[in-house]
């Protein structure tokens, strides 16, 4: 690989099949079509921040969750937009794919210590679906799953029943917060009251509930933020960001490490501004279109033999006296 002396901000998509990347300015083309490969074999990035300098590493999907640490750390998993009740041609059997992630997580060496899903657990925010993603989710080994919600989540009643299954003991709409070994952990609400074009909103409420919830914490204390909507501006045209995000990153800076952790666009695409570092997850249910390749986001079919190389969940682990988080993707078709 090439190194380049100017900084470089990455800002790319890695999702299998059909990838469209962007722009790497200066980075060459061996590291790109390394990427691509990298993508299609279903394998991990271990992504780490040294003086404002990105880095990243191969690892297998196994190796990566198992890196816990004896010193102190943990690992826990995202997954998100399970979408029970979808069944159209991008995958008939949406259960059938959620039930893969989880024998995943049930199958690495050392359980997370919990899981986050952020969001879209339902396709239409029906009773039924809830009750079979519950059940799925009953054979998952690790502890606790904690929940903030997606669009399709609130979709009949104004996620009245999201709040009375997933979210008793959170504010408002389904904010809360929690800590865990030494990290600070936020779940946040971006999907009532949806802006123009589909961008999240957290509103006035949430947003003075965030800035008293940090107020006492000091700047070394590690911070993860999880939401549905990117909070970050990934694509406007399709909604595909937070229209007051500013306000609430704003109340983060002081923080040494920052993850935010994102789902609702069905692909990977990571960036990194000052301290915070941004992640989007796959879904377990269906790809979308990558920004700008189609003329609407939506359920995006593909062949069945590619399927599972865009579909998939995060792994991230925590070592204390580490500024950054290791985050670490991993395919349902990865080894």
């Amino acid at each position: 690989m090439k190194n380049d002396k100017k900084r470089i901000e990455i800002d790319f998509l890695e999702a299998g099949a059909g990838q469209t990347e962007r722009n790497l300015e200066n980075d060459g083309v061996d590291r790109r079509g390394f990427l691509k490969c990298m993508a299609w074999a279903g394998t991990g990035m271990l992504w780490t921040i040294s003086g404002g300098v990105l880095a990243s590493k191969i690892l297998s999907p196994v190796t990566a969750a198992a890196a816990d640490s004896p010193g102190g750390g943990f690992s826990f998993v995202q997954i998100s937009d399970s979408h029970i009740g979808f069944s159209k041609p991008a995958n008939t059997d949406v259960i059938g794919t959620l039930k893969e992630a989880i024998a995943r997580i049930n199958a690495l060496p050392t359980a997370p210590d919990f899981i986050l899903h952020t969001g879209d657990l339902s396709h239409l925010s029906e009773a039924g679906e809830f009750d079979a993603l519950e059940q799925v989710l009953k054979s998952t080994k690790t502890g606790r799953i904690f929940y903030v919600p997606g669009e399709h989540d609130v979709l009949n009643d104004n996620g009245k029943q999201y709040r009375e299954r997933f979210g008793r003991e959170s504010h408002g709409d389904g904010w809360y917060s929690f800590d865990h070994k030494g990290v600070h952990f936020i779940g946040l609400v971006n999907v009532m009251n949806l802006k123009p074009g589909g961008l999240g909103y957290l509103g006035h409420d949430q947003l003075e509930w965030l800035e008293d919830d940090v107020a006492h914490l000091s700047d070394s204390t590690p911070i993860v933020v999880f939401a549905h909507v990117p909070l970050w501006t990934v694509y406007p045209d399709w909604g595909w960001g937070t229209d007051d995000a500013g306000q609430a990153l704003s109340y983060l800076k002081r923080f040494g490490s920052v993850t935010v952790l994102n789902g609702h666009i069905h692909q990977v695409q990571q960036k990194i501004e000052g301290n915070i570092s941004f992640h989007t997850a796959m879904s377990t249910a269906f790809p979308q279109p990558h920004p700008g390749t189609a003329p609407s986001p939506g359920p995006m079919k593909v062949p069945a033999d590619k399927l599972r190389t865009m579909l998939g969940l995060t792994s991230v682990n925590y070592v204390q006296g580490q500024k950054a988080l290791a985050v670490v993707d991993s395919t349902l078709a990865g080894s």
